[in-house]
């Protein structure tokens, strides 16, 4: 039996990372392939991290094969990680990278796995060149896709970052669906589950809150609808933020109270739990993702699995994924543009994207992402 060993994020860690890996290892094992995923027992200092916990709080996977043993700043455990799987020898390694900060550690790691000449490094490459530059980016990116065989991209954006580092093959493909948070729901019943008003419009801003996301683009475009909608409050649509701050929250707080914006906001700035998922994306009429930049985006396979229309800015892979007038519209990175684009969202109706959405679902497999790791490694 061949085998694989995903090395990322996966539980007792949460997020889209973590998901993404668990569902790709399921992928596998139906695959008939040997299937380990070894994670951090230390992924980032806690003074690093942004949120309030790396942990989550779900009950744990079944029927994965998880190894919580990656310190990712002990070059010690570096050395006996890749000395293990040096000996272990499987026909594959899948390792993610997202962040300069993982070059050190995933790229010393690799270096020794490297050293058995049986075992194929594939990276699937979420970021090149990071959202948020820091000193050291480019040598520690560097320094890790020397020790990769082949990539796989999500987007055009990464496939061109990484050819500024390299010409190792790599294959473009699109984000799997997110298909592991169970089935859409009703949109009332959903509604009823999150306590929300069965009869308003509601749009969705999901995910971590971090700058490159324009959130507060998102927050004027809503200041911009309150003043144009003066003769019918109940036309404005309110926008349910649901995800957790990764950042200072003081400058979203001070525009809600510039534009007196409460009684248009939803806010669950916790973070969402897997279980919960699925009400939330359920329970919106569109989903809004206003981005600075992008590569590409995990929410955007999410909406499509609950078969909900997007709104998306014109930045990075964004277009893209998102046909416009058919997946949902795209604007520019702008309140004003962004205002505008959510009034025809509505005045076009979300019925008319659905026989568009059931189409492009249907490129968003997970077969086809381990199918292109298989033909790269070969």
């Amino acid at each position: 039996m061949a085998s694989v060993i995903i090395i990322g994020p996966a539980y007792p860690l949460r997020g889209g990372l973590a998901s993404f890996d668990e569902r790709l290892a399921r992928e596998f094992q139906l695959q008939n392939f040997n299937t380990t995923i070894y994670t951090f027992s230390l992924q980032y200092p806690s003074f690093f991290f942004p949120g309030t916990s790396q942990y989550s709080t779900e009950p744990a996977p079944s029927n994965l094969n998880i190894k919580v043993c990656i310190n990712s700043i002990n070059p010690l455990n570096w050395i006996n990680v890749g000395n293990e799987l040096k000996r272990l020898k499987p026909d594959i390694i899948v390792v993610r990278y997202w962040l300069p900060l993982m070059g050190a550690c995933f790229g010393t790691i690799l270096r020794i796995i490297r050293k058995n000449h049986h075992t194929k490094i594939i990276c699937i490459a979420d970021n090149v060149l990071p959202h948020e530059k820091r000193i050291g980016d480019k040598q520690f990116t560097s320094y890790f896709l020397k020790s990769v065989d082949a990539f796989v991209t999500m987007s055009e954006k990464v496939l061109t970052d990484l050819r500024l580092f390299t010409a190792k093959a790599a294959q473009k493909i699109v984000h799997p669906l997110y298909d592991n948070f169970g089935e859409k729901v009703d949109k009332a019943e959903a509604r009823k589950y999150l306590g929300l008003n069965i009869n308003d419009k509601i749009i969705l801003f999901f995910g971590f809150i971090r700058k490159y996301k324009g959130l507060d683009i998102l927050l004027k475009a809503m200041a911009l609808l309150k003043s144009e909608i003066t003769n019918n409050k109940s036309e404005i649509p309110k926008l349910l933020i649901a995800g957790e701050f990764y950042e200072d929250r003081k400058l979203y707080d001070d525009l809600i109270e510039k534009y007196n914006l409460q009684s248009q906001l939803i806010l669950r700035t916790n973070f969402i739990a897997d279980s919960e998922v699925k009400y939330y994306l359920s329970a919106a009429d569109f989903v809004i993702q206003p981005y600075r930049n992008a590569t590409q985006s995990g929410v955007t396979p999410l909406a499509y699995h609950f078969e909900k229309p997007m709104l998306v800015t014109n930045v990075g892979g964004l277009p893209s994924l998102v046909p416009d007038g058919k997946a949902g519209l795209v604007a520019e990175p702008n309140a004003e543009s962004i205002a505008e684009k959510i009034k025809e969202l509505y005045n076009t109706g979300e019925q008319y994207f659905l026989p568009h959405l059931y189409k492009e679902k249907k490129k968003y497999s997970w077969n086809i992402l381990v199918e292109t790791i298989k033909q790269l490694a070969k």
